[in-house]
């Protein structure tokens, strides 16, 4: 489901990237398949410094469908950013990503909280976000960052994913499905 960035995957990303149901809401863009090459040498070269973590979302196949990444890390925090190729939009494909994703933060990477910036008028993340359980909007919680994210134009909400409600549904979930099974 999810594989770290890779070169070899830039050409497939690149013609998914561009759909224009995709490109607006795409954080790293490229005008041109060498220009997505650069970015995401970019992407890899920051991600060993540290100072973000990025994956390829694959298909049932092992194609690559899109990216899920954690941008702008400090103190252990970072910023969600997803996009998934417009020919898989409503497959299912982005809470099985998001979930490991976010596994793989929390049990292995020792990241904290996942802040996600999403833009009033995109309902289609909206909607997406809403639909996690342990996500809570983050406006006043975070009043620094809420304001950073919105310093040019007042046009996003904050959410956040903080560990502690993530091991909550996690555990809570795995406790849930032991009782049925008893």
């Amino acid at each position: 489901m999810l594989k770290k960035r890779d070169l070899h995957d830039v050409p497939v990303l690149f013609d998914l990237m561009i759909h224009p149901e995709v490109f607006p809401y795409v954080r790293q863009k490229a005008s041109n398949s060498d220009e997505f090459y650069f970015l995401t040498k970019q992407t890899l070269e920051a991600e060993e410094r540290g100072e973000l973590i990025s994956r390829t979302i694959l298909d049932e196949w092992g194609q690559p469908i899109g990216t899920i990444n954690l941008f702008d890390i400090q103190d252990n925090k970072g910023f969600l950013a997803t996009w998934i190729g417009q020919p898989y939009f409503g497959k299912g494909y982005n809470q099985p990503a998001k979930e490991a994703f976010f596994q793989e933060l929390f049990f292995m990477l020792d990241i904290e909280g996942i802040f996600m910036k999403i833009r009033r008028s995109n309902i289609r993340s909206l909607k997406a976000a809403l639909k996690m359980p342990y996500v809570s909007k983050a406006n006043e919680q975070y009043p620094e960052v809420y304001e950073w994210i919105n310093k040019e134009q007042d046009v996003y909400d904050l959410y956040m994913i903080s560990k502690e409600q993530y091991l909550f549904h996690y555990y809570g979930g795995q406790q849930e499905e032991e009782m049925l099974e008893a």
